[in-house]
């Protein structure tokens, strides 16, 4: 089977196509195109990320067909009907609508079997952009339809063939692990998937049965990570910012609060850090060393609140694997610390797969193909794993 698939949750756009045959899978194409416009106001406006996944869609589309080898040009006339129901597909995304309209009357049908796309979570005017424009390539390509959860797909992602996993460091020689090769994920596993809009850990029994057992109760891991780079006046998005900086430094004398700790569940809590670097940043002088120290502190505080309640999770739940995914988890510290304090294997995927993509929407596709009619699929901005 051949998937197209379709990522626009928040501000990248991404199309992958994906080909899976009896488990194995061939990456085809995989495009992202992020939006760089957002860094000028040190966060994401949902209307202006709609606006932007509009111009990119089918540009994306045409870069990853070629990539792909499957683009194939030929002029036809759409007829009356085909007309009315893409612009009734598309009623409220006018300018890709005459892409799109531009582009099937210049363009064969490519060799493709289906279309899958993200439909939740997310923010909402993103995802109905994308939604619907894998309903106008469904109707128009006469092509089933796949809805992909976001975040199950962050752990599927994992089951890419010839990913990273690290095995528990050697008790004898105390050495870094170093990387092998897996072919699957053994059950029971815990997922800790960690982003700019979500941190929740979730007990994998299988592929498709997941329960979350802790999340949030206020600022993701990468929200706080963002706020606090605002705070000391770093760009957007703080997360790769504050990594690199706190590189720099090896310890630092600024202590900042664990939020949650101690605490005998699975939950997180972050704004009281970001509260906290708020408190502490206040009446200093931000040189750059401060700023280094401050990084190097935040960044820890995170790393030490995640590791902790997940391993206590993975022991609690006899997990026999540890799956990584989501934007933070791209973080080289924190995974460096996960391999070097887990008791089981940890898993996660290269670091341009943990963050948001849509080869992951493809492999969750494969994995999970429930098809739905295009005219019957929704957006769901606050959709949940698990339900």
């Amino acid at each position: 089977m051949r998937i197209l698939a379709i990522e626009t949750s928040c501000d990248d756009t991404g199309i992958a196509i994906l080909e899976e045959n009896k488990g194995a899978f061939k990456v085809l194409t995989n495009i992202v195109s992020s939006q760089t416009i957002h860094q000028n106001y040190g966060g994401v406006f949902p209307m202006m990320a709609k606006r932007e996944h509009q111009k990119n869609l089918v540009p994306v589309l045409v870069s990853a067909l070629g990539e792909a080898k499957l683009v194939e040009t030929k002029p036809q006339e759409l007829d009356d009907k085909q007309h009315k129901h893409l612009t009734q597909i598309l009623e409220r995304e006018q300018e890709l609508l005459s892409q799109l309209v531009e582009f099937l009357q210049t363009h064969k049908k490519p060799d493709i079997d289906a279309i899958a796309v993200t439909y939740g979570p997310g923010l909402e005017p993103c995802l109905w952009v994308g939604v619907n424009f894998a309903r106008a390539l469904s109707y128009a390509w006469n092509l089933p339809l796949i809805p992909v959860n976001h975040i199950e797909a962050h752990i599927l992602v994992n089951f890419l063939q010839n990913k990273e996993i690290y095995p528990v460091k050697s008790a004898k020689s105390g050495a870094a692990p170093e990387a092998q090769q897996f072919n699957r994920v053994k059950f029971p596993a815990l997922s800790l998937v960690v982003s700019g809009g979500h941190t929740q850990l979730i007990l994998v029994k299988g592929v498709g049965k997941y329960k979350i057992i802790g999340e949030t109760r206020d600022d993701a891991a990468g929200e706080c990570f963002d706020k606090c780079a605002k705070l000391l006046g770093l760009g957007y998005p703080g997360g790769s910012i504050i990594s690199k900086i706190a590189l720099e430094v090896t310890e630092s004398p600024v202590h900042l609060p664990r939020p949650m700790f101690n605490t005998k569940d699975y939950d997180f809590s972050f704004s009281g850090l970001k509260t906290a670097v708020l408190h502490e940043t206040q009446g200093k002088e931000i040189t750059p060393e401060y700023v280094k120290e401050v990084s190097y502190e935040v960044q820890q505080a995170i790393i030490d609140v995640l590791l902790k309640k997940t391993l206590q999770a993975a022991a609690d739940f006899k997990a026999k694997t540890i799956i990584l995914g989501g934007g933070v988890s791209a973080n080289q510290e924190l995974r460096k610390q996960f391999a070097a304090h887990a008791q089981v294997p940890v898993i996660f995927p290269e670091p341009k797969l943990s963050t948001d993509n849509a080869l992951m929407i493809a492999v969750t596709a494969a994995l999970r193909p429930k098809k739905k009619r295009w005219q019957s699929l929704k957006a769901n901005a606050n959709l949940r794993v698990g339900k």
